[in-house]
């Protein structure tokens, strides 16, 4: 049964392999979510021009919000994404080895099978009775290693056969292991997706009830807090360091240098290049350029990455954004980052500090 169970898994694991490459979108569908959507709870702009500051201040904040929380869920579906890539290859090996230990069991069971032949030519005696009854010294003292031999190889034979059936069913164990994983990451992906729309669908609908003057006023609003922001994290940092080429490695100006070309490029969620990148997408393609891959998400940046003091940021570092470390910029010298800002943005240049800064990571230390 434990063999009809095994050949059974593979041959179904093989038949799914086809399904890998299908959209995650495709294969799972997001779970029914009771809480109500960022669309339905995000705050309606005012029902007429908004003609003061305030107002349309106050939708600059609940704009950046939505977009924050959209770059959160972006983090998330990367991550599934990612997890589920890992787990499609761990798949596609498992089975492999799944195949591979059903052509080595058929391989010994015909070994086997030859052994219990041979036996059987003769007479069904084994070599050790056939010898005692052998009236020729020299063709008994002969036969000893040959019984040895043939004693010995039968118990290799069994014992491949033990250990091949237990691989067997450690890869069967394993890959429907991983199968699950697979679904789990693509499940979250939706999920993420869901969000992620919903989040960028109420940001848009807020700025396009806005009048032509109104959206120009927005992005105004937009650049003074950020120079605000920037000002207020030079005014209690130590001087940041001049120029890319001082005391940047070759990988961090290799990393810079790919990351600059990319300005003027459309963010989109998810992208990792080469016409439109998000945040991390751009870090992480820039370090890949520079021979140095790290982790795709600004949280695995984050997370795995050797952190290091701000006062000794380098170019080439990335700078990681806001409490969940849902963004990442490049810093690259002179106080500044090139970084992916948010839907409806370009790879731009900014101030280091024009977002609140949670730590800073090294790729290449």
């Amino acid at each position: 049964m434990n063999r009809r169970h095994c050949a059974a898994a593979a041959i179904t694991l093989i038949c799914a392999l086809g399904l890998l490459t299908l959209p995650a979108q495709a294969v799972a569908a997001p779970t029914p979510d009771s809480s109500p959507s960022p669309a339905a709870s995000a705050p309606a702009p005012p029902s007429g021009p908004a003609s003061s500051e305030r107002d349309l201040e106050k939708i600059r904040q609940e704009i950046e919000t939505l977009y924050r929380k959209a770059g959160a869920a972006t983090d998330a579906y990367n991550l599934a994404e990612e997890q589920a890539k890992k787990q499609s290859g761990e798949i596609v090996k498992l089975a492999k080895a799944i195949v591979d230990g059903q052509a080595k069991m058929a391989e010994l069971k015909d070994r086997a099978g030859a052994q219990a032949r041979e036996q059987y030519r003769n007479g069904g005696l084994p070599p050790g009775a056939q010898l005692v009854l052998s009236d020729d010294p020299q063709l008994f003292l002969d036969g000893i290693n040959k019984v040895r031999t043939s004693q010995q190889a039968n118990k290799t034979v069994l014992a491949q056969l033990t250990r091949t059936q237990e691989d067997l069913e450690t890869y069967t164990q394993d890959a429907s292991s991983n199968w699950q994983k697979l679904e789990s990451n693509r499940v979250r992906q939706a999920e993420a997706k869901k969000k992620i729309n919903a989040q960028i669908a109420a940001a848009e609908k807020l700025e396009s009830q806005l009048e032509k003057k109104e959206r120009d006023r927005l992005r105004q609003l937009e650049r003074d807090a950020a120079n605000r922001a920037q000002s207020a994290w030079l005014a209690t940092r130590p001087a940041p360091s001049v120029g890319v080429s001082g005391e940047a490695t070759a990988a961090g100006r290799a990393a810079v240098a790919f990351a600059s070309a990319q300005i003027g490029k459309p963010y989109v969620w998810g992208a990792t290049g080469p016409g439109s990148y998000d945040c991390s997408g751009l870090t992480s393609q820039a370090w890949a350029a520079a021979g140095r891959p790290i982790p795709r998400t600004s949280q695995e940046q984050w997370r795995l990455l050797p952190r290091i003091d701000i006062r000794d940021m380098r170019p080439g570092d990335l700078i990681i954004y806001h409490a969940d470390a849902s963004h990442v910029g490049m810093y690259v010298g002179d106080g500044a980052i090139v970084h992916s800002p948010r839907p409806g943005r370009h790879v731009t240049l900014a101030g280091a500090g024009s977002m609140k800064i949670l730590g800073v990571v090294r790729p290449d230390k």
